[in-house]
């Protein structure tokens, strides 16, 4: 009933097409139950040699017009309610894909990209076919019903009509066991092609790793394997309809047996005319597609109500992260961040805290820098800065604010980050460096370009800034997609930067002068820094080290370097490493 609701609400919208088209379609149903009569009069006429020619060409004009009548009334239904149920269609695509938008990472984090992919295909043409064919059928089928009922009781016998009716009543027994079967297997059928296109997702997106460890045997045989299980599943189906048919069949087919054998004998008895005999028999052949229709109707309507549930599932999902009730008019940011006693640990991993008792001040325009080994928690910060996750309350201050009072707008419009990800659309490069910016012109993509020393590599593709990188930045080297992605973020020009280890696939030269850059231009402005190598961070006014989640170190390169601890002994051994690639004559990428 809940699903019913919201589909309401969409079928609400477009109810004078709805209304048009089923009025179109009553239209042509009820001129179609009167050609069977004119049939009958035709031959009665002609049988009892009172219709002459003239008498047949006016029945025959009568059916020219109704065949008129009834080709606009079937393009005018088509038009309105196939046009309805695009409309809809196109409305649930959009209000589903902007919802997914808002979702938490949580959700991303639980649900596969395949299993999304198929609610956008499979099951979004479902509900298509529920809101479009299956109401035409549904409504064709009872008013063709009842019209064409009472044109054999009115027009024919009542008693025949029993006669022919009663096995009719057979489908509505075997339409109850067919629609509950059809629906269990149907959600069967549409879990297998999410999975089914989650694999090959999955596997495309991979293939270089597939390639590179010699895996493409295995992977087709994994893909067979879940490909063989998506064919059984759709047999299922398929099966189940192949059975159903053939029992409309039988049903119809005894209707008509019954019609032949008790109908003759009333036209031989004279207690109808020949011309009403046939045109009853004409009007059981119309009874067969509102019967057909019927299990149509079931099978549309037990798939269309299963892929409407799992499209019900993700509305009912709802963000974790919004903004508080609590929230203030704060209209930018300057810069000023200051954590207080911050521990935190991810929703599905309550019981391990990732950060522990973490205190920091960053002034506006301080740069801050965070080493750290790897599952420190150095990523963990960005996370909760552009609360992609939420924590705990009193121990985040952005500009003196708890970061819960900051418009969530507003707070990830003035931080620009640089993810380790590195994630680049198949678009142009213009477009990808423009991605977060309110401009698109060609000289601030090609100022912020050089300010991430990957101007003169673009240069020297052949379509410069209009190159398309390919999925995922795909045709990019490591050092390009990291450079193109701080290029990105300066073109933000927020208040806020944070590079996520941004710089480890470019050379030393390249990433001092990044840094250097970085000095120049982003002054009065606060800058976040997470990295491994101690060159690229040993410039910052602030380092702090994170150690299993705990400020181990915090301060000044120097004052670093005097401890002697944690940071001290990275520092010493990426010198002897360095020292050890120049007297190799190794060079860095």
């Amino acid at each position: 009933m809940q699903s019913l609701k919201f589909l309401s609400n969409y079928l609400r919208r477009h109810w004078l097409f709805y209304l048009l088209g089923i009025l179109a379609l009553y239209l042509v149903d009820a001129i179609n139950v009167y050609v069977p009569q004119f049939t009958g009069e035709i031959t009665d006429g002609l049988e009892k040699g009172i219709l002459d020619m003239n008498g047949v060409m006016a029945i025959v004009w009568k059916v020219l017009l109704f065949g008129v009548l009834i080709a606009a009334g079937r393009f005018f239904w088509r038009y309105f309610l196939f046009g309805a149920a695009r409309k809809v269609e196109t409305e649930l695509r959009n209000d589903m894909f902007g919802h997914l938008t808002k979702l938490s990472t949580r959700y991303f984090n639980e649900h596969k990209t395949g299993d999304l992919m198929a609610h956008f295909t499979n099951d979004l043409m479902s509900v298509r076919q529920l809101v479009g064919m299956t109401v035409i059928s549904a409504f064709d089928a009872t008013v063709m019903l009842v019209l064409v009922l009472s044109k054999m009781v009115s027009y024919v016998s009542a008693r025949l009509t029993l006669v022919a009716v009663i096995p009719l009543l057979l489908i509505i027994l075997a339409d109850y066991f067919y629609g509950k079967a059809m629906h269990r297997r149907f959600r069967m059928k549409q879990q297998a092609f999410a999975t089914l296109t989650d694999s090959v997702q999955e596997t495309v997106s991979g293939i270089r790793v597939i390639k590179a460890f010699v895996q493409e045997r295995k992977e087709l045989y994994a893909f067979a394997k879940t490909n063989a299980m998506t064919k059984e599943k759709n047999l299922g189906v398929v099966r189940l309809q192949s059975m159903f048919m053939p029992v409309m069949d039988l049903i119809v087919g005894l209707s008509s047996l019954l019609t032949l054998l008790y109908g003759g004998y009333l036209a031989i008895t004279g207690e109808i005319t020949v011309g009403q005999f046939v045109a009853f028999n004409a009007y059981i052949g119309m009874l067969v597609w509102p019967m057909m229709a019927v299990g149509e109707c079931i099978t549309a309507i037990s798939q269309g109500m299963a892929s409407l549930g799992r499209i019900v599932n993700i509305f009912r999902e709802k963000p974790d992260i919004v903004d508080a009730p609590y929230v203030k008019p704060i209209d930018s940011l300057k810069g000023d961040i200051r954590l207080t006693d911050l521990t935190f640990a991810y929703p599905d991993l309550p019981q391990v805290d990732v950060l522990k008792n973490v205190s920091v001040h960053v002034k506006t325009g301080e740069t801050l820098a965070i080493l750290g080994r790897t599952g420190s928690g150095k990523t963990t910060l960005p996370n909760l800065l552009l609360r992609l996750y939420d924590a705990p309350e009193g121990t985040i201050f952005i500009d003196g604010h708890p970061i819960k009072e900051i418009p969530l707008a507003i707070l990830r419009r003035d931080i620009a980050y640089v993810p380790q990800d590195n994630f680049l659309f198949s678009d142009t490069l213009q477009n990808n460096i423009a991605f977060g910016a309110d401009e698109n012109t060609l000289e601030a993509v090609e100022a912020a370009a050089k300010e991430a020393c990957i101007h003169d590599n673009i240069e020297g593709f052949p379509e410069k800034y209009q190159t398309i990188v390919g999925e995922r930045g795909v045709t990019l080297s490591g050092g390009q997609k990291q450079r193109s992605s701080i290029a990105r973020a300066l073109m933000k020009d927020a208040p806020i930067l944070i590079l996520d280890d941004a710089l480890s696939a470019v050379d030393t030269d390249t990433e001092k002068q990044i840094l250097e850059n970085l000095r120049r231009n982003r002054q009065g402005r606060t800058t976040l820094i997470i990295a491994h190598r101690i060159s690229t961070i040993q410039d910052a006014d602030h380092i702090l080290v994170l150690d299993d989640g705990c400020a181990a170190e915090y301060g000044t390169h120097e004052e670093l370097m005097a401890l002697g601890g944690i940071y001290r002994s990275v520092h010493d051994k990426q010198q002897l490493e360095k020292q050890l690639r120049e007297e190799g004559g190794v060079q860095h990428d």
